[in-house]
């Protein structure tokens, strides 16, 4: 197997495990502790960590087909970006109350967009 495929089907696995665990925390750990507020902020920042660590398993599983694509390892590097600075600010976000993260956030938002976006132009490029 190509080894960047490699790469991101672990790095996909990896993140869903984790935001099982994260998930878990926030719903027995956090739900007593957090403002519903700060609650529905945690629970955005966890399901955007899982749509996208599903991302890079597709990424890595696409990969296989076109080992050669920098776009879609471009793709995949953004997702994980994303899942850092996006889910990771509101996860700092919402248990700390730091509220000037909430300016860093939309960066990871655009990781996310970018991701998609080359993603989406990697398979447009190879059904030429």
């Amino acid at each position: 197997m190509n080894p960047t495929a490699r790469l991101f089907l672990i790095l996909g696995a990896a993140n869903a495990a984790l935001v099982v665990v994260l998930g878990a925390f926030g719903a027995h750990g956090l739900r007593l502790r957090l403002t519903p507020e700060m609650m529905a902020i945690y629970q955005t920042g966890v399901q955007y960590h899982l749509f996208h660590a599903l991302g890079l398993l597709a990424v890595g599983l696409t990969l296989t087909q076109l080992p050669g694509s920098a776009l879609l390892r471009w793709s995949g590097w953004l997702m994980l970006a994303g899942i850092v600075i996006f889910s990771g600010s509101l996860y700092i976000l919402s248990t700390t109350g730091w509220r000037w993260l909430g300016a860093v956030t939309p960066v990871g938002g655009l990781s996310f967009i970018v991701a998609w976006v080359l993603f989406a132009v990697a398979l447009v490029k190879r059904a030429r």
